[in-house]
């Protein structure tokens, strides 16, 4: 480029002054050239930022660390979210303070995290978590520390609003493809997939009758100092889960190692699907009505020998309280007798009684969406002892799902429908498989509420709701036995039994007995009160009104129960 001089003792002439003005046009023309060179630079810059951020997020969403849908329960409550959490991390190299005095006042920050524990992140080799999970407030106190080496990344988690409300059923996603458990786990593909949508997963369970569920059984739990308890509501005519519940439970907020060796010592155990049970008396109307399909069963007045023990195999089958007579049909479930249930299965034989079992799943896991399901123990040799012991729940042992199922066939009209977890539409409903008559179903129907109105399970009925069900007291196996003084109690039912549209199954783990209960610890005084108490709290909020004014018509089965006055 040319370089003009100008002197400055010559006046400037009209060459000089087109000589200024193309050297000014020339540097201009320089400076917009190196603009849009920049600007180019720059916008080549954020296209490159753009392109990798959207393949990152797109590669978090298929990882499914970003985001994952919410979950709601069958009216829309929210049950699981995901939402931006603060967490705090450290880098034990940027640090400028006293490890051992930071420690101490995190501790005071999080007193339920040790001053240990800090220090020990704080004094590592690398970068860590001090905290996954921190209450905006927490974060300011923490950063009111300042100290450098302390980072506050923000982190996409899932909150459980509700806290340990249906805790089990929940469950917690899987970290890293591995873990996990409860519908976080069952439907974690959908779950991923459907998050960026935007769209809730919604539940078949309802929170409100959850919570009343979660309540009455906590409440017994404490009263009858029981180990355990446990319960299922479930919609009779669709499978569809409306309420869960597995106490002790836990918080999925504040998930901490579990170090249980088995299922039965950890809180996170499902015990309504991963532990199984000789469920006992429960089993009697399933046997019964298998006899009545098969013909075995032809008249209700029909009578079985129960004055006394049963001798088979080297021992006796009693019964709790004798009756020292003859009994029908209504008397054997209404006095819950194992002798005459025996009889009756023994007349029947194996191979019906096997096949009604099969139809109602009791040689396999439950079926249900969740991942932990515990198998049955289904019995290897089918002799005439076996199939005697099974009709009255013992020597076979399910989980309290299968039960719940298993009625829901028998009083809904004889089909049987897997469990779900779904909140299912009318055109969802599986058709299901018959396993018992509709002319048996009806049978039953009555039996189970003559058993409410007038047998061992008086003391679950709600009145105006038409309860209808059967007690189950077994002993706990033990090395090779029983354990004489662990009981598992079970009352399963159905309401209203004119029209059934719910089961409720109501479950005490080893119930030692009150004041209240006179020092007693069977079903009919542990766990069909809270089957009582439930329908009240939970019948309203399913649409089912109390009215005394209907009840299922007994009124051909009650004159074959024996009354000592009648015949004085």
């Amino acid at each position: 480029m040319a370089t003009l001089v100008v002197r400055p003792d010559r006046p400037r002439t009209g060459t000089d002054r087109i000589n200024l003005t193309a050297l000014a046009h020339q540097r201009l023309m320089l400076l917009l050239v190196l603009f849009i060179a920049i600007t180019g630079l720059i916008a080549l810059r954020l296209m490159w930022m753009g392109v990798f951020s959207g393949s990152g997020a797109r590669s978090s969403i298929a990882s499914g660390i970003l985001p994952r849908a919410d979950i709601v329960d069958r009216n829309g409550e929210p049950l699981v979210r995901t939402m931006d959490g603060y967490s705090i991390s450290v880098r034990p190299d940027r640090l400028i303070g006293d490890p051992a005095e930071l420690a101490r006042k995190l501790n005071e920050i999080f007193p339920d995290q040790s001053a240990a524990d800090f220090y020990k992140k704080l004094t590592g080799k690398g970068w860590a978590y001090l905290r996954k999970r921190a209450m905006p407030e927490q974060v300011a106190a923490v950063n009111a520390l300042g100290e450098v080496g302390i980072e506050f990344p923000r982190e996409k988690e899932r909150v459980y609003p509700q806290r340990t409300l249906a805790a089990h059923v929940l469950g917690f996603p899987p970290t890293d493809g591995a873990g996990g458990m409860g519908v976080e786990l069952a439907f974690n593909d959908e779950l991923t997939r459907h998050g960026a949508t935007g769209k809730p997963f919604m539940l078949s369970i309802d929170t409100r009758v959850q919570a009343a569920l979660e309540s009455e059984l906590y409440a017994q739990m404490i009263s009858q100092q029981a180990k355990g308890a446990g319960g299922i509501i479930m919609d009779a005519n669709t499978g569809e889960i409306i309420a869960m519940a597995s106490l002790p439970v836990f918080d999925p907020n504040k998930l901490v190692a579990d170090t249980a060796t088995s299922c039965n010592d950890s809180a996170r155990c499902n015990d309504m699907v991963q532990s199984r049970y000789e469920l006992g008396s429960t089993f009697k109307p399933i046997s019964i009505a298998a006899a009545m399909d098969h013909g075995t069963v032809k008249s209700m007045s029909k009578r079985y020998d129960a004055t006394a023990s049963l001798p088979i195999g080297g021992f006796h089958i009693k019964d709790d309280h004798p009756l020292g007579r003859w009994i029908n049909v209504p008397e054997t479930l209404v006095h819950s007798s194992n002798i005459a249930t025996a009889r009756i299965a023994d007349e029947m034989g194996a191979a019906p009684l096997q096949a009604v079992f099969r139809s109602l799943e009791f040689d396999s896991r439950p079926s249900i969406e969740l991942k932990e399901r515990a198998g049955t123990l289904w019995p290897v040799n089918w002799g005439r002892i076996t199939t005697m012991t099974t009709s009255y729940g013992h020597g076979i042992a399910v989980t309290p799902l299968h039960l719940a199922s298993a009625y829901a066939a028998l009083v809904n009209g004889g089909i049987w429908r897997p469990a779900t977890l779904r909140r299912l539409s009318a055109n969802d409903v599986p058709h299901g498989r018959r396993v018992f008559s509709a002319a048996t179903s009806a049978r039953m129907r009555q039996l189970l509420r003559m058993i409410v109105a007038a047998g061992t399970g008086r003391s679950a009925d709600a009145k105006g709701y038409r309860v209808g069900g059967k007690t189950g007291s077994a002993e706990k196996p033990f090395e090779g036995g029983y354990a004489h003084h662990s009981l598992v109690t079970t009352f399963a039912a159905a309401f209203p039994m004119d029209n059934p549209k719910y089961v409720v199954l109501a479950m005490m783990d080893e119930p030692k007995g009150n004041a209240e209960t006179f020092g007693l610890r069977t079903a009919a005084w542990t766990a069909s009160p809270v089957v009582k108490r439930v329908v009240e709290r939970v019948g309203p909020m399913l649409g089912i009104i109390p009215d005394e004014r209907r009840d299922v018509d007994i009124s051909e089965l009650m004159p074959l129960l024996w009354n000592p006055k009648g015949e004085e």
